[in-house]
């Protein structure tokens, strides 16, 4: 039986964990976020087209690698440049 996020979020939140027990999670959360973005920085080379969603324009954003930095990816748009954490971006089709 596989758990659902839901069912996740749901035991973090309300259950019983103690201080330590939810810093590790936490240190896992972090260590998998640095992994997707380490796998992320690998894939996408200068020129690559990517997308990745602005929570502050509410949309899906879709540019090209300019450069891949240590900790962001710039994309450029097209009417603007954006430093992109690099677990944020998806290769689009086109």
């Amino acid at each position: 039986m596989a758990i659902t996020i839901s069912q996740v979020n749901q035991a973090i939140m309300f259950g019983d964990f103690t201080n330590d027990q939810l810093e590790a999670v936490i240190s896992a959360v972090k260590f998998r976020r640095s992994e997707l973005s380490k796998t992320n920085k690998r894939a996408f080379g200068v020129g690559s087209r990517v997308q990745f969603h602005s929570t502050k324009r509410n949309q899906t954003i879709t540019g090209t690698v300019e450069k891949v930095a240590i900790k962001f990816v710039t994309v450029n748009t097209g009417t603007g440049r954006w430093k992109v954490p690099a677990n944020m971006l998806q290769a689009t089709g086109a």
